[in-house]
């Protein structure tokens, strides 16, 4: 009897501790009804700083073209549809003979460059900031971490040139980007990883697979001791030139998107998959201005979106 009873304290203990876990899982450092997450980091200093950085005015697009032949996972799929007659018959309006195209798309928002929210990933129904599937997700829409409360984005960003990292071009697929490899990158690029700043991973991958109609199942990315350096470094964003930005096949193959899961549900730190990189390669950028305003979509769990550097 005293066996048994000992035994029950002890899963008792066991399971407590379980759950403190979880729990601790889910604490943000900005308290307990914040949906924001790191882009509590940004700030009007911090955006000052980034206009400094602008010393030739030259502005870079970080943004694909998306297009019913973008590459994109599955189901996800783009239809563009315009409503004017191609042969020039359609209706005219006034006495100036006014003609007009108007356009519908059917898309998925999670195609081509794109940001996502912390509403895409959560831990058993659980999302950052713990808060439950039934507070967040609707049929039509979210409920919270919706897209469109972002603010804009004005901030540093950073590019890490991984390919010379490694020593190849492009980076080879199922390379995970370590603590150490970005610690090691930022040292010989001379750049030094801030709070607030938008932090963005040059693999080559890209440029590899243009042309191409079906995604890689394997690419090189953020492993999860990076994901939680960057993290804890305060940035507010992480991107890559690859469609998932981690490691494919993850490190742990019992695990599905760890390092999503890591920054938007754990941390709160926003993902931007599909980044157009290599112009700021050859030109040998390190760090610049970046601007993001995020198309005002209320409910979206993602973004289309084309982000600027400048520098």
């Amino acid at each position: 009897m005293k066996k048994h009873c000992v035994l029950s304290v002890v899963l008792a203990a066991s399971l407590s501790m379980a759950s403190a876990q979880a729990d601790d899982w889910f604490v943000s450092e900005f308290g307990k009804d914040d949906t924001l997450g790191a882009l509590n980091h940004l700030s009007a200093e911090k955006a000052q700083q980034a206009a400094k950085l602008v010393t030739q005015g030259k502005v870079y697009q970080l943004g694909m073209i998306t297009g019913s032949d973008t590459p994109a996972y599955g189901p996800r799929r783009y239809q563009m549809i315009v409503h004017q007659l191609a042969d020039g018959s359609g209706e005219v309006i006034g006495s100036n003979r006014v003609v007009s195209n108007d356009d519908t798309v059917l898309t998925s928002i999670g195609i081509g460059s794109q940001l996502d929210g912390l509403g895409h990933i959560g831990r058993d129904h659980a999302y950052y900031n713990n808060r439950k599937a039934a507070e967040v997700v609707a049929p039509d829409g979210l409920k919270i971490f919706g897209t469109e409360a972002l603010p804009g984005i004005v901030t540093r960003g950073v590019v890490l040139d991984m390919t010379k990292h490694f020593g190849k071009n492009p980076v080879p697929a199922g390379t995970a980007y370590t603590q150490e490899d970005i610690e090691k990158a930022a040292i010989v690029q001379g750049v030094r990883i801030t709070k607030g700043d938008v932090v963005l991973l040059h693999s080559g991958y890209m440029k590899a697979n243009e042309g191409k109609t079906e995604l890689s199942p394997a690419e090189p990315g953020l492993g999860v001791s990076g994901a939680h350096y960057l993290a804890k470094r305060g940035v507010v964003a992480v991107g890559a030139d690859s469609w998932a930005l981690e490691v494919l096949p993850s490190e742990d193959a019992t695990q599905a998107f760890p390092v999503h899961q890591i920054l938007l549900t754990k941390y709160g730190v926003y993902i931007l998959e599909n980044m157009v990189t290599d112009e700021l390669i050859a030109d040998g950028v390190k760090e610049f201005m970046f601007t993001l305003g995020v198309p005002k979509l209320k409910g979206s769990v993602q973004a289309i979106i084309n982000p600027l550097a400048i520098r």
